[in-house]
């Protein structure tokens, strides 16, 4: 989108496996990808998943890390307890 600044650094969100049954409700498959680079939510992505990832998210685009997570990554499940959707995020190179 135009006229939006972006800020931080790029993020990628790829799916990386569905837990429970394999099918997303809302039909994200393993292997979907956005990126981020400014504070609107990406076209497309659940909102739940969303804000499930933004607290890991933000802090990866400023700089951050996890001790339990490799350098500039991070790994976040939707809140669905029955088909938990697995979501790796990544500073861009």
């Amino acid at each position: 989108m135009s006229g939006v600044p972006t800020e931080g650094k790029r993020a990628v969100i790829e799916i990386v496996e569905i837990q429970g049954t394999g099918v997303c409700t809302v039909r994200h498959m393993v292997g979907d990808v956005w990126e981020v680079d400014s504070a609107l939510v990406p076209t497309g992505i659940c909102g739940w998943a969303y804000a499930a990832m933004l607290p890991f998210l933000q802090p990866l685009r400023f700089g951050g890390s996890f001790p339990w997570e490799e350098s500039g990554e991070a790994l976040v499940c939707c809140p669905d307890p029955h088909n938990p959707v697995v979501f790796r995020l990544r500073v861009a190179e």
